[in-house]
C-alpha cells in the first residue's frame, strides 16, 4: 500500500497552482481519480497506483526528481537570491514544482555538469567529505603546465590558507603560454581548482564540470539546458 495524500497537495506538488488555485481547478471538475469526478480537494489519493487525470490527461505522479544541467555562466548554485540569476531561476515550472536544489555548487563563472534534485538522502551520499567522489574538470589555464606541475597536484598542493589537498589527476591536453587541462580532485573545497593552480602560480581563465563520480555531462546539451536524468544516469547514481 502506497503512501496517500490529499488530491490538492498532489497536484499543488506537481506545478499545477497554489494550493488556492488547485481548489478552484478541483471545483470546477477538471480533475478525476479513477475516471470519477472529483470535487473534495481534501480527498486522499494513492497517487503511485490511481489513475489522476487533469483536464483530460493523465498525471504521473513521482514525489523525486533528478535534473541534469549544463550550467551557464553567469549564474550562482543556489535556490535563490535576492540580487543574482540562480540554477533554479533557469528551470521550467514543472521542475521548479518539486523545489529542486542543487547538489553541491559550481562558481558564478563556472559551466557544466550540475545535478538538481529534492532528494537528500542522494545528496548527502555524493557529498560526504567521507566518500570523496571524484570530480572532472576541463580547464583552460593561463600559462605553461608542466610535468612537475602534475606531479605536485599527485602529491597534493598546499593552498594560500595551508590547507594540503588530497592527490589528484592533473593531465595536460595542451600545453603553452595557455594550457588546456583536464583535473580530477577529490573533495570540494572553496574555489579549490582555482586556488591548486593559483598555488603553483598559475591562473585558471576557463572551466567546465565534465563528470562527477561517473555520472557525465550530456555534450549535445547547449549551455543553460537541462533535463531529467535517464535510467541509466539513475543507475550511475544509484536509483533504481
Amino acid at each position: 500500500m502506497g503512501t496517500r495524500q490529499r488530491i490538492d497537495k498532489i497536484l499543488s506538488n506537481m506545478g499545477y497552482g497554489t494550493r488556492k488555485e488547485v481548489k478552484e481547478l478541483i471545483k470546477s471538475g477538471s480533475v478525476e481519480i479513477d475516471g470519477t469526478v472529483v470535487k473534495d480537494s481534501g480527498q486522499q489519493v494513492e497517487a503511485e497506483s490511481q489513475e489522476i487525470k487533469v483536464g483530460g490527461r493523465r498525471l504521473f505522479y513521482k514525489d523525486t526528481i533528478y535534473i541534469l544541467m549544463n550550467k551557464p555562466q553567469g549564474v550562482i548554485s543556489a535556490t535563490e537570491d535576492s540580487r543574482e540569476r540562480t540554477v533554479v531561476d533557469l528551470l521550467s515550472d514543472e521542475f521548479k514544482a518539486f523545489n529542486p536544489f542543487p547538489v553541491g555548487r559550481l562558481d558564478k563563472d563556472t559551466e557544466g555538469l550540475l545535478l538538481l534534485t529534492n532528494d537528500g538522502q542522494l545528496t548527502h551520499r555524493l557529498l560526504s567529505p567521507k566518500k570523496h567522489v571524484p570530480k572532472t574538470y576541463l580547464a583552460k589555464i593561463m600559462g605553461r603546465v608542466t610535468e612537475e606541475d602534475v606531479e605536485a597536484f599527485n602529491s597534493g598542493v598546499t593552498l594560500e590558507d595551508g590547507y594540503r589537498t588530497m592527490p589528484s589527476q592533473l593531465k595536460i591536453l595542451e600545453s603553452g603560454e595557455a594550457s588546456l587541462v583536464e583535473i580530477t580532485i577529490y573533495e570540494g573545497k572553496y574555489h579549490q581548482v582555482k586556488r591548486m593552480f593559483k598555488s603553483v602560480d598559475k591562473e585558471v581563465i576557463y572551466l567546465k564540470r565534465i563528470s562527477m563520480g561517473d555520472l557525465k555531462l550530456d555534450e549535445t546539451m547547449e549551455l543553460g539546458d537541462f533535463r531529467e536524468l535517464n535510467e541509466k544516469e539513475l543507475r550511475i547514481i544509484g536509483i533504481e
